[in-house]
């Protein structure tokens, strides 16, 4: 099962996306998480690497240099667009326990369209971990609806967006579900973050009457002590992690 987390920036897309990342280790699987964000959080919200700086692949200079055969910050020169990828995400992950974490970073040149050999790199990756790789994958994606215009989601199983309660969120969640389905995605599934009662959730509910939705998480000061203490939220907010346990069926059948 490979699963894509999408949303608007600022919604909890990350945090879900850690949340469901321990509940499907919970359940014996071995996952595989990619944190496709260039603003990369997915490693603080996972507890993982907190002793060590994690450098994301886009900045590995070496390994973009040798696998797509060039020199980087060279004008005109040529590169491999079909660079090798496939041992990578073995030599380039964080293991804890059935857990390991790929950071790919981002490439903030160039426009969003730009060939370049660090965006060919990571997009060859990415297509070979959603698939080839033979094991759960969970991608938290970059927020917003880039990675959608460049097709980088393409070819996941589910994508799960998450929104809170706002009209800004649900409109970008009708944005996404439109490019979503121009590249094939037809399994998509909603999350309704942020929630302070059930006046939130009925106009979740009420926006978003044609989408499957899995659940609602509440606001919770747990969460953002989290944050303030860099540690994992799940470890701060068992309430939020029980209530995603509980949609793992809905996401894996």
């Amino acid at each position: 099962m490979k699963i894509a987390i999408s949303g608007k920036g600022g919604v909890g897309k990350t945090t879900f996306a850690s949340f469901l990342i321990k509940a499907l280790s919970e359940r014996g699987l071995k996952v595989l998480a990619i944190d496709a964000d260039p603003d990369a959080n997915l490693a603080q919200a996972l507890g993982i690497g907190k002793d060590k700086e994690i450098t994301p692949i886009s900045k590995m200079k070496e390994l973009i240099e040798e696998r797509t055969e060039t020199k980087l910050g060279t004008m005109g020169g040529f590169f491999k667009l079909n660079p090798k990828v496939d041992d990578l995400p073995e030599k380039l992950s964080i293991r804890v326990d059935n857990i390991k974490l790929m950071v790919l970073g981002g490439v903030k040149k160039g426009g969003a369209g730009c060939i370049c050999p660090e965006s060919t790199l990571l997009k060859n990756l990415l297509r070979h971990v959603v698939l080839a790789r033979n094991e759960t994958v969970v991608v938290d994606m970059e927020a917003g609806l880039e990675h959608l215009s460049r097709g980088t989601a393409s070819g996941v199983d589910k994508m799960v967006i998450v929104v809170e309660p706002g009209t800004r969120s649900i409109e970008t969640a009708y944005q996404i579900r439109s490019m979503a389905n121009d590249l094939g995605i037809r399994n998509i599934l909603v999350v309704g973050n942020k929630v302070r009662n059930i006046n939130d959730e009925e106009f979740i509910s009420s926006k978003m009457k044609d989408f499957e939705i899995l659940g609602f998480i509440p606001m919770s000061s747990g969460i953002l002590d989290a944050d303030l203490e860099g540690e994992p939220p799940f470890e701060k907010d068992k309430g939020s992690l029980k209530i995603v346990r509980d949609m793992i069926d809905k996401i894996l059948t």
